[in-house]
């Protein structure tokens, strides 16, 4: 049942929302609510069901079950309110209609539906909350007719600007700051308000904004209408999110075309202008809007992933005090690591080239028809090294996101951040210590490449031939190189699996990287990643690159490639 309470201002909020998994989810009247997740999973049909059950809450909707609405203000308040600044038309005296947001309402309709004991709002549900489409948003920019701002008062955006320099020139800056362009309100053109893109003319000494010479100048900008989707959308989400009267605004995708830094922009702006009485759902695919929305830095931001399961819709709502920790950490904030919670499943692997690879070798399956099934939405992500690995492991889990990994064989060289991942992964470390003892101390066991003699006679070659006084590049890799050479991990990281002893060290082996596949670790049997292919020189990216231009789908020197990329696939 909704609560009501008093105030001077009307408002109706949602204050629960029942998913089709069972989840309930609280909001309060402030609230900015980001709705995210992979493709199909329900996040714009979210934003349709509570439109449509703000209307009638019998509304059949796969994602939600029931909404539960919240009243401040009483049905006189609302009569005051409505009578306020709606356009009443003449006829029916006894019973007044009411113009506005599109659509007209008696009086009557509002004041019974008002007092309803139940969330329907029906014919007010309007009133009170916009669902902000990509079309409308588009055609907001097109100009209104003019009209009376005295008599009738404004009844589009465009027309509060004309009435409000001040609101005019808070819209042109935050437009300005996206596209290096003012917006002008155009207050002589006759029967219609366009609004101007481009430098904002100068008002010389004996002018004001109607003057003829004034107007000339200002015609020569374009109108806004005839721009690119792009000014379009932006200008008008903010044209109708900074005017609008609705105590609750739906926006389905604001991203929608833009480019990365205004989509940022955007999502900062629409925190910053809510207005005190405004409850706002974003459904958003985009990690630039997210990234926006978390700049502004307000607490009352709430993340709700959502993900399809079935015909099920599996609902998390994420904790705000949580993600903020994680955004404050430089590694996520400047990375791609929470575009994960737009995927249903992100693997994060040592470094970026590794991401190439992998991702290629999973398009090759497809290319190959090897399965028919839907491979999942993935997100590859880096972690820049292995002691990055669980920090970025357990993030992501953190904010609901299904998580693996892909380390080198050499991770089973050290019980740190071997453990630390699998802990990350969720996985008992307990249940791998003993396989993972019995194969470090067999491969440990094994002479290295270099002894602690051969170490010193290096180490004193190298440093012999350097000069100045910081070590160059090169020779800090050839000392890193001669470490490397001191313990018989740095062959086991070239040959792989195959390095370790055989018997029993190999049969704990097996078990070992099974368990931690099962766990969602996938160590690179063959050692690293050039060992798919060592008909490449190279390494790393160099190495990525050459293998990339070769037939993935069908080489037959990337056949354990393609049996790797199979396992990330297996449920």
């Amino acid at each position: 049942m909704p609560t009501v309470s008093t105030c001077s201002h009307p408002s109706v909020n949602v204050s629960e929302l029942e998913f089709s998994d069972g989840s309930r989810l609280s909001f309060s009247p402030k609230d900015i609510v980001l709705v995210v997740g992979p493709n199909n999973a329900g996040k714009s049909a979210t934003l349709r069901a509570i439109r449509d059950k703000l209307n009638q809450p019998a509304s059949q909707s796969p994602v939600l079950r029931s909404l539960t609405t919240s009243k401040a203000g009483t049905a006189e308040e609302f009569t005051r309110w409505i009578e306020s600044w709606a356009k009443r038309l003449p006829e029916n005296p006894q019973d007044p209609v009411y113009a506005g947001v599109g659509q007209n309402i008696h009086r009557s309709q509002f004041n019974a539906y008002w007092q309803r004991g139940d969330n329907a709002l029906g014919p007010v549900a309007r009133w009170m909350c916009h669902f902000l489409s990509a079309d409308e948003r588009l055609g907001i920019c097109n100009p209104p007719g003019h009209v009376s701002l005295t008599q009738q008062g404004p009844s589009h955006p465009i027309h509060h600007l004309q009435r409000d320099d001040k609101l005019e020139l808070s819209l042109s800056a935050k437009f300005r700051k996206a596209f290096a362009a003012d917006l002008i309100v155009h207050r002589n053109a006759g029967s219609n308000v366009p609004l101007h893109v481009g430098e904002r003319p100068e008002i010389l000494e004996g002018e004001d904004r109607v003057s003829l010479s004034y107007i000339e100048r200002l015609e020569t900008l374009p109108q806004l209408q005839t721009q690119g989707d792009g000014m379009r959308s932006f200008a008008g989400v903010l044209l109708a999110t900074s005017v609008g009267r609705e105590t609750i605004m739906l926006i389905d995708e604001p991203e929608a075309f833009l480019h990365p830094p205004q989509a940022k922009l955007l999502g900062t702006f629409l925190v910053e202008d809510r207005g005190d009485k405004r409850q706002l759902f974003l459904a958003t695919h985009s990690a630039d809007i997210l990234r926006g929305v978390l700049d502004a830095n307000s607490p009352d931001v709430k993340v709700v992933r959502i993900q399809r399961e079935g015909d099920t819709n599996k609902v998390r709502l994420l904790d705000n005090h949580r993600i903020q920790e994680l955004w404050g950490d430089p590694l996520l904030r400047y990375s791609n690591i929470l575009d994960g919670l737009f995927h249903e499943v992100a693997i994060v692997c040592e470094g970026d080239a590794d991401c190439r690879f992998y991702s290629a070798m999973l398009d090759s399956l497809d290319t190959a028809g090897d399965s028919e099934q839907k491979r999942p939405d993935i997100l590859f992500t880096h972690c820049g090294g292995k002691a990055r690995m669980p920090l970025v492991v357990r993030s992501l889990r953190e904010v609901d996101v299904p998580v693996q990994a892909i380390a080198d064989f050499d991770i089973l060289a050290d019980e740190q951040p071997l453990r630390a991942v699998t802990e990350a992964l969720g996985c008992d470390w307990s249940s791998l210590e003993s396989d993972w003892r019995t194969v470090k101390t067999a491969v440990d066991a094994k002479r290295p490449d270099l002894n602690t003699a051969d170490v010193k006679r290096e180490v004193e070659r190298v440093l012999a031939s350097a000069s100045g006084t910081i070590l160059a590049e090169k020779v800090r890799t050839e000392l890193q190189s001669i470490l490397k050479r001191s313990t018989a991990w740095s062959n086991a990281k070239l040959v792989g699996k195959a390095f370790v002893p055989s018997g029993e060290p190999t049969r704990a082996c097996d078990r070992l990287l099974t368990s931690l596949r099962s766990a969602g670790l996938h160590v690179v049997e063959v050692g690293e990643l050039e060992g798919f292919c060592r008909a490449v020189d190279g390494h790393g990216p160099k190495w990525v690159t050459a293998v990339l231009a070769r037939d993935l789908a069908n080489d037959t020197d990337l056949m354990q490639a393609r049996d790797f990329a199979r396992r990330l696939l297996a449920p």
